[in-house]
């Protein structure tokens, strides 16, 4: 049975309430609460996508000891995701966000995530458990966003806990997901993003994000420098165009689903990556993969919400 854990942080959700054109309520109005975090929701869309019996996806992160941390674990629980690798911290509390919605529809997110328990996952005292606890799983799933919430003492960390993994034979999987806010300057996010591909046998990257960050004038140029650094298998996701993969040399291109009336995009390309991990390590080809990722993602943005029902 394949062993799969997805490291980051998921955090509070608060969203307002609508008017009924769409609109945010605002002033005092009833807010909805759920959780999010796109390290989480590539873990529940690839333990969903995996074949009964063929694999067990953990989550790793940090929660606080309060009610709202307990309800995100029984969530996860419900999920079929193992959770006995997700630290509780007395006295800490999961980070939180609000989203807004103008009358255009368009969404912002405000963050309260200073002092969030994945902050802490690796400290000094739990990064040897953390190791001992991972060894032997054979994919390691994180994201810019996993490095972003850490501080520079628990990145160096990580890239010690993911070189010890991967000696060990665990496989590295990566996903950019640059966010600007988490970073100090660019420069920042660019050295840690760098230093993590080159422990990646495998990566996920938008090429959006990889504008932003890195310049790249395309697809192929993302590519190219991820091979650079050591990155065995790339997939470069390309919003509503198809996505390029570029493995051994070849590269080929995979059209996603046309979605005539997209809801919500939110966990887009997080659906993607699960779908196309679970695929994958399920031994079908790469196209194949990106295929039933794409098949995924268009599901999901059909409905609004990260995580659509089961």
């Amino acid at each position: 049975m394949l062993r799969i854990a997805s490291l980051g942080e998921c955090m509070i959700e608060l969203s307002e309430s609508a008017n009924p054109d769409g609109s945010a309520a605002g002033g005092s109005g009833a807010m909805q609460r759920t959780f999010g975090g796109d390290s989480l929701n590539t873990a529940v869309y690839l333990a969903r996508s995996l074949p009964k019996g063929a694999g067990e996806v953990h989550y790793v992160t940090a929660l606080g000891d309060d009610p709202f941390s307990a309800e995100m674990l029984a969530a996860w629980q419900a999920e079929k995701l193992k959770t006995d690798l997700v630290a509780r911290l007395p006295g800490k509390l999961p980070g939180l966000y609000i989203i807004r919605t103008d009358a255009a529809g368009e969404r912002t997110f405000h963050y309260w995530r200073s002092a969030a328990a994945a902050r802490d996952l690796l400290q000094a005292e739990a990064a040897p458990r953390l190791a001992a606890a991972l060894a032997g799983f054979d994919l390691i799933y994180l994201s810019g966003i996993t490095l972003g919430i850490l501080d520079a003492e628990s990145r160096e960390r990580l890239y010690g806990l993911l070189a010890r993994l991967r000696q060990g034979g665990s496989r590295i999987a990566f996903d950019t997901n640059y966010r600007p806010r988490l970073w100090q300057d660019r420069a920042e996010a660019q050295e840690a993003v760098r230093r993590t591909l080159s422990l990646a046998d495998l990566a996920l990257p938008t090429h959006e994000d990889e504008v932003a960050l890195f310049d790249d004038a395309s697809p192929e140029a993302t590519a190219e420098r991820l091979h650079g650094l050591g990155v065995r298998e790339v997939i470069v996701k390309c919003g509503g165009t198809p996505c390029l993969i570029s493995l051994e040399g070849k590269q080929s291109r995979v059209a996603g689903e046309t979605v005539a009336h997209p809801v919500d995009t939110t966990a887009a390309g997080d659906s993607f990556n699960g779908g196309y991990l679970a695929t994958r390590l399920n031994g079908a080809d790469p196209e194949e993969s990106a295929r039933a990722g794409h098949r995924l993602a268009a599901r999901v943005i059909q409905t609004k919400g990260a995580i659509i029902p089961a």
